[in-house]
């Protein structure tokens, strides 16, 4: 799986995990380059706490595109750390 935002790959992985139609990436997938970490921060009742990345391409800022939780509840360990996209990032096999 690949997402994608502005033309540029930003995380590629053959093991995301997908939850609520979401495919979180493993935190080893993302290209570090593109992310600057976010003030962002919202709460899932069964997930846990959720942090936020802006994503910066050729000049351009995607404000809180992608986000993870950097601790889960027992129910939601299998995405601790990993990273989901929104916000125009298209996600493609």
């Amino acid at each position: 799986m690949k997402a994608i935002w502005n033309n540029t790959v930003i995380a590629e992985s053959d093991k995301t995990v997908v939850i609520e139609n979401n495919h979180y990436f493993p935190p080893e997938s993302i290209k570090k380059e593109f992310y600057q970490p976010s003030d962002t921060h919202t709460n899932c009742p069964w997930k846990g706490v959720a942090s936020y990345y802006n994503v910066h391409v050729d000049g351009k800022e995607n404000k809180d595109a992608a986000w993870y939780y950097p601790e889960t509840s027992e129910l939601a360990r299998s995405i601790k750390g990993h990273i989901a996209f929104w916000k125009g990032v298209t996600i493609e096999e």
